[in-house]
Parts: structure tokens; C-alpha cells; sequence
């Protein structure tokens, strides 16, 4: 019985140490795990995947340093290219070309002197046989050039001359205008000389219809001097309508 007795004890007191140790070693186990750190847990990267093309960004690269060089040869050959220099325009100054004069020699003035010419209806008999008829003072015309009396070609009608007649002409009244002589019977550069009445428009008008009109040129010793400046005078009426004039 005492054997027994201390058995139990002895078992008991085993027991007991056996628990003990177990306990002590559970415990610093959860101390071991618990100061332990603890493994990164990644997380997953939701972003979408981004992909590129290394050949095609190649390929910009190596195009874009050729273009680069082609511009860098365009450069350098305008660079080494001759230029040309301006060409220097000599600037001259203007000078006015004076009206053209009409230069005769000693026979063409004693022809044209009016004191030897016959008036009134002879006038027109010399004017048809060879010299001119009459030739107004030496300067009257622009510039100081002579001026001969006009022989018509042609005398303008009346639809001619009323175009250019102003709407509010006097009834009567009469323009003179001096007109170089040209090829084909015509005239150009014509410049008004007088008008009756004053302001009326008259000489304006005859002005703006010298273009249809048909002049000889004034004659010479039987040549004509075609360049020769004449004076045309045409009269106006409202009952008879404009006519051409030749003094």
C-alpha cells in the first residue's frame, strides 16, 4: 500500500512537470511567431498592360536623322552656290520732252508767211493747188508751236460732235481746240485753246470728239507736213446743230 502510494505521487508530480514544459514550450512559441515579421503580400497589379512597337520607333528615329541630314546637304550646297549680285539700274534723270516744233527753212517760211497769201475764197483755191492755205501767227499753239489752219478730210456730222455736247450748253457758241497731225487724216494730243461763251464746254467737247476726226495735213511747197499741229474750231447751234469750222 505505501508503494502504491508513492507511485501515484511520483505520477502525479511527472505529470504535473511534463504539463509545465508543454505550456512553457506552447507559449514561447506564440512569442516566436508573434515578434517574427511578417511575409510582404504583393498585391496584384491591376493596370493594363502597355505594349510599343521597338521596329516602328526605329524606324521614326532613322527617318527623321535622314531627313535631317538631307536638310543639312540643301543647307550646305546654297551656302557654297555663287550668289548673284544685283544689277545695278542707272537711274537717269526724267527730263520733259518738249513739245515738237515744227522747223521750216527759209523757202517753207516766205511760203507760209500770211502776209503774201491771199484771203477769203482764194484761200481755198491755194489750199487745192498746192501750199496751205492759211497758217495762224508763230506760237499760238502749245508750247509755242505754229499752227496752220485745218483743211477737213471729212467734216464730223452732227451725231459725232452732239455726244459730248454738255446737257446744260448754251443754244449757240463755239470751241477751238490745236491738234497734231498723224497718218490716215487724223489727229491726236489735243489741247484746248478757247470757247464762247466762257465755262460753256464747248472747246471740253471738241476735245473729247477729235478722235473721229478727219484732217488733211497742212501742205508746204505741194508736201504735206504730216506732224504739224492745226487749230480746229467747230460752232455750235441747238437749231442747226454743231458745225465744223475752220477759223
Amino acid at each position: 500500500m505505501r508503494r502504491t502510494a508513492i507511485s501515484w505521487r511520483d505520477a502525479r508530480d511527472r505529470g504535473g512537470g511534463l504539463l509545465f514544459a508543454l505550456l512553457f514550450n506552447a507559449l514561447l512559441l506564440l512569442a516566436l511567431l508573434t515578434l517574427a515579421p511578417r511575409p510582404d503580400q504583393r498585391q496584384e497589379d491591376l493596370r493594363p498592360l502597355t505594349t510599343f512597337d521597338v521596329a516602328a520607333g526605329n524606324r521614326a528615329e532613322t527617318a527623321e536623322k535622314t531627313e535631317r541630314r538631307r536638310e543639312e546637304k540643301r543647307q550646305a550646297r546654297a551656302a557654297a552656290a555663287p550668289r548673284e549680285r544685283p544689277v545695278e539700274v542707272e537711274r537717269r534723270p526724267e527730263v520733259e520732252t518738249p513739245l515738237p516744233f515744227l522747223v521750216l527753212d527759209g523757202a517753207q517760211m516766205a511760203a507760209a508767211d500770211i502776209g503774201r497769201m491771199p484771203r477769203g475764197g482764194g484761200d481755198r483755191g491755194a489750199a487745192g493747188q498746192g501750199d496751205q492755205a492759211a497758217v495762224a501767227g508763230p506760237g499760238e499753239g502749245p508750247g509755242g508751236v505754229q499752227l496752220f489752219e485745218a483743211e477737213w478730210y471729212r467734216r464730223p456730222t452732227h451725231a459725232e460732235l452732239s455726244t459730248y455736247v454738255p446737257g446744260n450748253a448754251p443754244a449757240k457758241g463755239w470751241g477751238l481746240v490745236a491738234c497734231k497731225t498723224v497718218e490716215n487724216y487724223r489727229v491726236e494730243n489735243c489741247q484746248m485753246l478757247g470757247e464762247s461763251p466762257q465755262g460753256s464746254g464747248f472747246a471740253r467737247a471738241v476735245r473729247l470728239a477729235a478722235w473721229q476726226f478727219l484732217v488733211r495735213p497742212p501742205r508746204v511747197n505741194g508736201k504735206p507736213m504730216v506732224g504739224s499741229w492745226v487749230r480746229i474750231r467747230i460752232d455750235y447751234s441747238q437749231s442747226a446743230g454743231p458745225a465744223g469750222g475752220d477759223g
